[in-house]
């Protein structure tokens, strides 16, 4: 690797050793490449979201927990779920949330943003900070909508071919839930429908 670095059969006019070739050139690029394909895969939109969402991450003794992260969290992605009381009330739990937990042995072990979840309904202090339980929920289901969006598209690409590309929209719907929920329709029987 210390050799210099031929480019074909004669050496490089750079003067440089393969290392550094390999270090530095073809390194870099191989991670602008996939810097701009995570750019361009995951708006920023998305990016924040999940950004805010890791506030919520309970490992290390809440280390991310940023009360101005939660509340931005409810405020730009779930404006329908919170009015302006629940907002300030939601501060004000943010105030007293990780001194609460941290005091609380049964949340020593606590490694995930599902395990704390849960840790709240067992310790009984979802009801002591309502507004950060609605919000870690609401969280929560990100997976399941980002699954559930992986599928009908996937379904939809099955459903909707070229031979079938003047479906009406409420026909596609209709079928795409069937095709997504194959366990479900193969459970209802015939003529129960009929």
């Amino acid at each position: 690797m210390s050799l210099p670095y031929k480019k074909g059969v004669r050496a490089c006019e750079q003067n440089i050793t393969n290392e550094h070739y390999y270090r530095v050139n073809i390194l870099n690029v191989v991670i602008d490449f996939q810097l701009a394909e995570l750019d361009n895969r995951f708006p920023d939109d998305s990016l924040e979201l999940l950004v805010l969402s890791a506030t919520l991450d309970p490992r290390d003794n809440f280390v991310a927990f940023k009360s101005e992260d939660v509340c931005n969290l409810a405020l730009k992605f779930y404006p329908e779920d919170f009015t302006s009381y629940d907002l300030s009330t939601l501060d004000m739990e943010c105030g007293f949330f990780v001194a609460n937990i941290l005091a609380d042995p049964r949340f020593v072990n606590t490694s995930s943003v599902s395990d704390l979840s849960r840790q709240l309904v067992e310790s009984r202090k979802s009801a002591f900070f309502p507004m950060i339980y609605r919000l870690i929920c609401l969280v929560l289901t990100l997976p399941v909508f980002t699954a559930t969006t992986e599928r009908a598209f996937s379904s939809m690409n099955i459903i909707k071919s070229r031979l079938r590309n003047k479906m009406e929209d409420d026909f596609l719907d209709d079928l795409m839930v069937l095709y997504i929920e194959k366990e479900f329709a193969d459970s209802v029987d015939n003529d129960s429908v009929i």
